[in-house]
């Protein structure tokens, strides 16, 4: 039997040239978003404009007083985006307040009511995406 000897085949090293590291930017803000809420964007918008451009303890604080059926949501979502910040990217939380907070439209639900003589008319269930972005002042 006949021993076959292998060939150390050298491999040339070729010099990595370094690249510059990469710099992750520094995140300023924080978004939280809420999608098919049901209530109506319209509804919705009334509310968002009492807590536009307020603090997020204050904000919260107008929204627990409101007597509305949609201000628990969107405190949820306020307090969803405070949390983001403060928890995922190292904000100071007595320090945020919300720079942007907007209710697009979200789906339509088309359903029937009966009317008389049998006859039914349509009837549109809407509901809405809100969307908050909390800063740092």
């Amino acid at each position: 039997m006949a021993t076959i000897k292998k060939k150390k085949v050298e491999k040339k090293v070729e010099e990595k040239k370094e690249e510059p590291k990469k710099v992750k930017a520094i995140v300023t803000e924080a978004t939280a978003i809420a999608r098919d809420l049901r209530m109506t964007p319209r509804k919705a918008r009334l509310l968002i404009d009492l807590v536009r451009g307020k603090n997020v303890s204050n904000a919260l604080a107008i929204l627990s007083n409101t007597n509305k059926m949609g201000a628990t949501d969107i405190k949820k979502v306020i307090k969803s985006a405070a949390a983001n910040a403060t928890n995922n990217f190292n904000m100071n939380g007595d320090r945020l307040y919300i720079s942007s907070i907007f209710a697009n439209d979200g789906i339509k639900m088309k359903r029937f009511m009966p009317r008389a003589k049998g006859s039914a008319s349509g009837k549109v269930k809407r509901a809405c995406i809100v969307t908050c972005t909390v800063k740092e002042r």
